[in-house]
């Protein structure tokens, strides 16, 4: 991949996520305590929501509030403190029940041009990136892509009608005369422009009264996903969440450094103008997103010590590689730099710090903070220091000798 922009945006800053029902179904559970934050694994069940879709570039969590708001901006706000990447958290309370349609119509001044929208008591785990780039090749008439899931039976969750990626129809049980089956269901994943909003009343349903009209226009488009799902909305897949969502939400976790193992390494690269990516990077980091791994960039970034670029041109050049990426299909997790270095140039960054490769320290607060375990780690680069950060973090490292990187990091990702 060059640096020529040939596609729009795949990056979405702003997220929504539906956390105002009842949750009736769930009894005395739901009573005091609203569905999204019931705890699941350890933790409230929004805290596994938004940290994952904070892998994918996120950053601004808008929640849809209604009942027992106050206890959800109590708890939303305790999650945001312990999240990996730090997010902006605003609230959006709806002023009678207004129903999922309605909340989207109370939060219109709120929400960007494009945001994604959660449901705030289901999580599929999907690759947002693939759904991103798909989504940025739509038809300027389409108003939204939704992720849909395969299930065995959907009876319970309606069932999702479709010709090719384009939605036709939804539809609250299969066709009259269908026996209960197999099919298609709304996976609680959606891409909106904010258009979405104008189709909206005070009081209405999203699923019932907004999307079916949407679809028989012609205007939703469809990404298919077929991983975990849970929706905790009855007990029993409440307590089988317990166990099953923090297993699958631990990742194993591939650590990239990044001059010489994503891009070639003309020395201190700073500005987009001077970055090129090196055969198969991006490949590498998608085909990692595709198998759940999680993806970090581990860099020493001594040309801010030096004064050849500063810190904001670092995360400007870093915003867009993020956005190229994601139109791959992969996303960066997050990522660690050192702008450190005792000969630094500039008086803020002369200084020894334990971040610095072959210190440890950025891949010890990346496991810090994402919660990895050592044994699912790997780290590649293609200095002796990114390998000896790896084993002094008690990891292992791999030296890249330079050539196609999505074909080196293969045999892991397969292993």
């Amino acid at each position: 991949m060059n640096n020529t922009d040939t596609h729009p945006q795949a990056t979405i800053r702003q997220c929504a996520i539906l956390a105002g029902g009842l949750g009736t179904r769930l009894g005395a559970l739901t009573a005091t305590t609203p569905k999204p934050i019931l705890p699941v694994g350890g933790r409230p069940f929004l805290g596994w929501l938004i940290r994952e879709v904070s892998r994918f570039g996120i950053e601004e969590i808008l929640l849809l509030t209604g009942h027992l708001s106050d206890r959800v901006r109590e708890t939303v706000t305790a999650i945001a403190d312990s999240l990996p990447r730090r997010l902006s958290i605003r609230f959006s309370e709806e002023p009678v029940r207004a129903g999922t349609g309605g909340a989207l119509f109370h939060a219109a001044p709120m929400l960007d041009e494009r945001f994604l929208l959660l449901n705030g008591d289901s999580l599929l785990d999907i690759n947002l990136a693939a759904m991103l780039a798909a989504a940025s090749q739509d038809d300027p008439d389409v108003i939204g892509r939704i992720a849909i899931r395969p299930v065995v039976d959907t009876s319970r969750y309606g069932f999702v009608a479709r010709d090719g990626d384009r939605i036709t129809d939804f539809l609250p049980r299969l066709p009259e005369g269908t026996p209960p089956g197999p099919g298609w269901i709304n996976g609680g994943v959606y891409l909106f422009n904010r258009e979405i909003a104008a189709h909206a009343n005070a009081i209405c349903s999203l699923e019932a009264d907004i999307l079916p009209n949407l679809a028989r226009a012609g205007r939703l488009r469809a990404s298919t996903a077929d991983g975990y799902f849970i929706d905790i909305g009855i007990p029993a897949d409440f307590e089988r969440a317990q166990t099953e969502l923090p297993a699958a939400l631990r990742r194993p976790a591939l650590l990239l450094d990044r001059d010489g193992t994503i891009n070639i390494d003309h020395g201190w690269v700073g500005e987009r103008e001077r970055f090129a990516f090196l055969p198969g990077a991006t490949t590498a980091i998608a085909n990692a997103t595709k198998a759940g791994w999680h993806v970090f960039i581990v860099t020493n970034q001594s040309g801010i010590a030096r004064g050849r670029y500063t810190e904001a041109d670092f995360a400007a050049l870093h915003a867009w590689i993020a956005n190229q990426v994601h139109q791959a299909g992969g996303t960066i997790d997050d990522t660690r730099y050192c702008p450190y270095h005792p000969d630094a140039k500039l008086d803020a960054y002369r200084r020894v710090s334990d971040w610095r490769k072959p210190a440890p320290g950025m891949v010890l607060d990346l496991m810090r903070a994402w919660e990895l375990d050592p044994a699912r780690c790997i780290m590649v680069g293609d200095q002796q220091t990114d390998v000896q950060a790896a084993e002094a973090a008690g990891i292992k490292g791999f030296l890249f000798p330079g050539d196609d990187l999505a074909a080196f990091v293969e045999p892991f990702l397969n292993a």
